[in-house]
């Protein structure tokens, strides 16, 4: 590779790095898996970055990303590998540290193509068509896809917050 190009990918990777990072960190909630993937997703773009015209690098970075992501999960549902709760590498300031876990928590326990379709639509807010094009679905899939999800998800943010007050869930 040129050193031109190896220039331009160093700006492009220092740039995108951030974004990676916290869209890693959603999709699997775990801070050592999310720098794995970004380390990999950086690593499979670099390989192609001189080679190919990539028209939106950043469209294309995050589509790497996702291939990633569902890869690994796949991978490690036939190995016994067993990741843990959410533990913060460092002290979160703020307020709102119990609705992150809490949020976080309930993005785990969608399946892994909801929890991306939830991140890129309503944590990354990308188009409905930029997400299908990510994620190989239709539009209209990714919509119902989304509600569904986040329906799931207010209802397990609500269940928690009634369980964590003590009151007694409705029926």
């Amino acid at each position: 590779m040129s050193d031109a190009r190896n220039g331009d990918f160093r700006e492009f990777a220092a740039a995108r790095l951030t974004p990676l990072y916290r869209f890693a960190v959603l999709l699997t909630g775990h801070h050592q898996s999310a720098e794995d993937m970004v380390q990999e997703t950086l690593a499979r773009i670099y390989v192609v970055w001189g080679s190919r015209d990539l028209s939106d690098p950043i469209a294309y970075s995050r589509s790497t990303l996702m291939n990633v992501f569902l890869t690994s999960r796949r991978r490690r549902q036939g190995s016994r590998e067993h990741l843990h709760a959410l533990v913060p590498d460092s002290p979160v300031a703020g307020a709102d540290v119990p609705l992150r876990v809490d949020l976080q928590r309930a993005l785990n326990q969608l399946k892994p193509v909801d929890r991306a379709i939830v991140v890129m639509r309503y944590l990354e807010d990308l188009p409905v068509e930029e997400v299908a094009c990510a994620l190989h679905l239709s539009p209209g899939n990714v919509r119902v896809r989304a509600q569904r999800a986040r329906t799931q998800l207010e209802r397990r943010l609500s269940l928690d917050q009634v369980t964590a007050s003590g009151e007694e869930p409705a029926s």
